[in-house]
């Protein structure tokens, strides 16, 4: 369940355990051609954010792999699975980071423009106050994401020595829930704006909860 692009995809990468008795070494990684028979799709799932990415479950039955459609070696599918999780996890953060600037640069346009007591009300110590905030938890997210990516490419290019784990992980974990605070913390600030479908903040409230659960929840990455 939950395979993203899973209503529209014409390849699906799959994990099957080959041989139980070796473990993790028995996981095997396959190219699923979804036009064959045997492969059925299942009910797309209605989410409370990234709508644009269809996710649904997938069902298989009597369905037959040909040996040309391995990938890599057999029992290496646990070391391919984690390298996708890991550039996974880097696209997440780099998502959340989107969002949460997305969600800070229309609250700081809005407390240069909403006026209260005669004045704007980025002049109010409590507003200037949550939007440092902000930009601080927006800045750091950031940087340990570039972070992230430049170990990928690193470890691409030979020159890491091993795999980009941890900075992934960080990354994921700080960005995501960065976006979750900015966005709330955006919301505040709009007022009544803020939760109205008018206006494009909703979605960035909305949107950042998706990336919490995705490519493993964001509590296992500090786990």
């Amino acid at each position: 369940s939950w395979i993203t692009s899973g209503p529209v995809a014409g390849y699906i990468l799959l994990f099957a355990m080959t041989d139980p008795d070796k473990g993790a070494r028995g996981v095997t990684a396959f190219m699923i051609d979804t036009a064959r028979e045997g492969f059925h799709r299942g009910k797309t799932e209605p989410k409370l954010g990234i709508r644009a990415s269809a996710t649904c479950e997938i069902e298989f039955e009597d369905y037959r792999v040909p040996a040309t459609d391995v990938i890599g070696d057999e029992g290496h599918g646990f070391k391919i699975a984690m390298g996708v999780l890991d550039a996974g996890r880097i696209g997440i953060a780099s998502q959340a980071v989107g969002l949460a600037r997305a969600a800070y640069e229309a609250t700081l346009s809005y407390a240069r423009e909403r006026k209260a007591f005669g004045q704007a009300i980025g002049s109010f110590q409590m507003i200037q106050a949550k939007i440092a905030d902000m930009k601080c938890k927006l800045e750091a997210a950031y940087w340990l994401t570039l972070r992230a990516a430049f170990a990928k490419q690193q470890t691409e290019k030979g020159a890491a020595g091993g795999r980009f784990s941890t900075e992934a992980a960080v990354a994921k974990l700080t960005a995501s829930e960065a976006a979750m605070w900015i966005t709330h913390q955006a919301v505040q600030v709009h007022g009544g704006m803020g939760y109205s479908k008018e206006m494009p903040l909703e979605r960035y409230f909305r949107t950042p909860r998706s990336p919490r659960s995705t490519r493993a929840p964001v509590r296992s990455s500090a786990w």
